[in-house]
This record gives structure tokens, sequence and C-alpha cells, in this order.
């Protein structure tokens, strides 16, 4: 029997493959990220399972990415995703803000960490990893809008960041995340999606020790997917697309 969530992801993935067509990009280059933010464990596993029979019958075998803003909730969804993570079925990122003291327990389940936005917290972070003798995926979050209801890096230091991160022993940074500008004129999106890109850009033309691999755009969620997608969107983040309306906190 098809997974409840099943026809929701598959509508996701769809728009997203429609968008990288318009873009003139293959499809395979976009990778969907579930934010199952507020979501039960039962309900994660079924968008997981749908997921990957969906990735199956395009012959993706990449594993199903998944995301969590809090820690608390990933701690308590950690036991039904572990042997999916211990399998490679499955990659968990952390693209909330993280506080230092939760750090182990975050540590503990994730396999990548898309949202830094201070030197104290990848230092934090890189010492653990040191200690268990693993190296983490990391990427900076910018916030392109300079919004002040979002997290995230100044555009103007987002450089000095990303070089100071990937210098850090027992990180690989891995990229960059953003939320697009909360407008509904489409240009004004787009713009801050191509200031990441800049960004990503600027990076990877440093040269500076252990940027090579910072290629990721993790950027564009339901509301706005194809505009990341046309600005170059690596991976896009698909909570309501996929689960409908969160409920009011």
């Amino acid at each position: 029997m098809a997974s409840p969530l099943h026809d929701s992801v598959l509508a996701a993935r769809t728009r997203i493959d429609a968008a990288a067509r318009a873009a003139g990009r293959e499809p395979a280059s976009v990778r969907m990220l579930l934010a199952t933010k507020t979501q039960d464990a039962a309900t994660v596993l079924d968008a997981v399972a749908s997921a990957l029979e969906i990735a199956a019958a395009r012959g993706d075998d990449t594993p199903v990415l998944l995301g969590e803003n809090r820690v608390q909730e990933l701690v308590e969804k950690a036991p039904a995703l572990t042997d999916l993570v211990a399998a490679g079925r499955l990659d968990v990122h952390m693209i909330g803000t993280l506080q230092r003291n939760k750090v182990n327990q975050m540590l503990a389940t994730v396999t990548g960490m898309e949202s830094v936005d201070r030197l104290s917290v990848a230092q934090a972070v890189a010492a653990r990893c040191v200690r268990d003798g693993r190296v983490l995926d990391v990427m900076v979050q910018v916030n392109v809008s300079e919004e002040d209801t979002k997290a995230g890096v100044a555009p103007s230091d987002a450089v000095a960041l990303a070089t100071q991160v990937a210098a850090l022993e027992g990180l690989r940074l891995t990229g960059f995340l953003t939320i697009g500008a909360r407008s509904d004129d489409d240009a004004v999106v787009r713009a801050g999606f191509a200031r990441l890109r800049a960004v990503r850009a600027e990076v990877l033309a440093s040269g500076a020790p252990g940027t090579d691999d910072a290629h990721e755009l993790s950027m564009g969620m339901s509301t706005d997917l194809e505009l990341a997608v046309a600005e170059g969107a690596t991976i896009v983040r698909v909570g309501t697309a996929v689960f409908g309306a969160r409920p009011p906190l």
C-alpha cells in the first residue's frame, strides 16, 4: 500500500523537476529536502518511504534528505530514523538555529548542518567532531534579504565566515543556505537567491583552504522553489507542499 503522503511527495518532486527543466537544468541536479518541523515520527516515516519509492522509480539511489529545525524534535524522532541513516538511505540535516549547549544532541543523529551562522557555533561543532573522529558536512546560512526576523550572517560578512568555517578541522564546507525574501515581488525574491549564488562564486574563487567543495545552494521552499531553481538551487526545502499547513504554535 502506498504511503498516505505519496501523492504530495510526488507532486513536490514533479514541481522541482519542471522548474529544473524550465531553467535548462537536469532534474537530478536539484535534491528535495523534506522539512519535517512539527511532524511526528510516523508522518515523517511515511514521507520518507514515499520519497524512497519515487526515487527508486526514477532510478535514483541518492539518500532521501530530511531537515529538522529544532534539536528537541530531532531527538524525539531520532529512534525512528537511525536505521535508515545507518543504511545510507536517509540524510538528516539541521536547518534551524543551533544553541551551543545542544551540539552533542544534534550530532547524535545528523549527517549535515545547513544553518551555521556564527563562528562560535561552528567552532563548538568542530571541536566535538574532532573529539569523535568524524567530519561533518556544513553550510553557512546567509540572510540575503537582511530581514531582522531571519537568521543568518549578513551577505557582506558571508565570505569571511565561510572561509573561517572551511578552515576548521572536523568540518567540510559544502555550500550555503538562505531563506528567500518575504515579498510578493518575484524579482525581489530572485535577487536574493542570485545574491547567495554570488557569495558562493566569491568563496569558490577565493582559493581559501577547505572551500573547494562549497558548491551547494540550499534555497527555495514550497512557496518559491521555482524561483530558487531558476537561480541555481541544488537543494530545495519543502514542508507545507508535502505535509500541508502547519498548525499554529
